[in-house]
């Protein structure tokens, strides 16, 4: 030791060329050592019999995760750098105003509204039975994935995944679906049905259909396909399906659990999460059944934990002779960060589909919205 050992590390010390071959050295050797921690602290939670198993497995996955995801991700940012990375935005809206800066729903008032799906923003799509909450998730994801070439996981915990493709075909098509359940389609329905199946075929969508499936499950599985491919957008149909962890006290503890498990899962992943929820029934004692955010059924938390809240609303389902037959609307009663507004679409019940609408009041099929950034 001393000044005589100090002195002598001058003749080890590696030149400046090989500082990235070193450098590399030390980084390898610290995820090893992250590894043998993780390994470890997997080892003794594993004979805890406190938790349950899959608890520690999705702890254990997720330590892993971290570990993998800390060669490219760092966790501080000076104020510096965030402020710069700000201006850039800002300059590229300047360029370019209206710009769609998260993932693009196609509806254009409603990408205006919002200027898209923003990364780790938990949403919630809400609505009585028969409103169009798995039309309307399903037209997002669609046109996610074919149009923006943005790869889009749908867990589906009510319908089975051959249901939603055929929704998907009837609504890429433009075929009706009873016709489609039947069998009784006209020759002119055929080369529709191949050309939409074909770009369907090669979207980057997956559907993971298994059911009861817990937050845990759900978590396990987004990191996983995240890990194998870039994600853009995880859909959840429904909230009230999923299971929490254990048991709970109460079902609202159990909806406030999953509701802020998947808030986490979105900033983890760092994509948007569109979960739909039901409604309580205190709906239909109301003159006006316009939702509200009262009405979120099972858990003041899903308020609180969603970044954006938004109301499917379809006046014919209440009013068969309203004047507002085949429109829908899409009350938007919390953003975090935007304006809150009703945003009006046509909804096609033969071909589960929701429609832009012109200026005119017409149906608008080829609008695609604004620019995508």
């Amino acid at each position: 030791g001393g000044i005589n050992y100090l002195s002598q590390l001058e003749d080890f010390v590696p030149t400046a060329t090989a500082v990235a071959h070193h450098a590399k050295i030390v980084r390898d050797k610290k995820i090893l050592r992250d590894l043998i921690t993780t390994a470890t602290e997997i080892v003794t939670n594993s004979y805890n019999e406190s938790d349950s198993a899959e608890e520690i497995l999705d702890l254990a996955e997720k330590s892993i995760f971290e570990i993998s995801e800390k060669r490219t991700r760092r966790s501080f940012f000076s104020l510096n750098e965030v402020v710069k990375e700000n201006f850039k935005i800002i300059e590229k809206l300047i360029g370019e105003p209206g710009m769609v800066t998260g993932v693009p729903t196609g509806f254009a008032d409603f990408d205006n509204k919002t200027s898209g799906l923003q990364p780790s923003d938990l949403i919630i799509i809400a609505a009585r039975p028969s409103m169009g909450k798995t039309s309307f998730a399903l037209d997002i994801a669609r046109y996610a994935c074919l149009h923006a070439n943005i790869a889009t996981a749908m867990f589906s915990l009510e319908m089975s995944k051959e249901q939603l493709g055929m929704r998907m075909l009837c609504a890429e098509a433009r075929v009706n679906s009873s016709k489609l359940r039947t069998g009784y389609l006209a020759s002119s329905d055929w080369p529709r049905l191949s050309q939409a199946g074909e770009k369907l075929a090669n979207a980057k969508m997956f559907i993971d259909d298994s059911g009861a499936l817990s937050l845990l499950d759900v978590r396990a599985r987004a990191r996983r396909l995240a890990a194998e491919q870039p994600l853009g957008l995880i859909i959840i149909d429904y909230l009230q399906l999923m299971q929490s962890r254990g048991k709970t006290e109460s079902r609202q503890i159990e909806v406030s659990e999953i509701s802020r498990g998947l808030k986490s899962l979105a900033k983890e992943i760092n994509v948007p999460v569109v979960a739909l929820s039901q409604l309580s029934r205190a709906v239909e004692s109301r003159p006006d059944k316009r939702p509200m955010l009262s009405d979120l059924r099972e858990s003041g938390s899903i308020e609180q934990d969603a970044d954006v809240v938004a109301f499917i609303y379809r006046d014919e389902v209440y009013n068969p002779e309203t004047p507002d037959a085949g429109v829908a609307e899409i009350l938007i009663r919390k953003q975090r960060n935007g304006p809150i507004g009703d945003i009006r679409l046509q909804f096609e019940n033969q071909y589960t589909r929701f429609y832009n609408l012109a200026s005119s009041g017409d149906i608008s099929e080829e609008d695609e919205g604004p620019p995508v950034g």
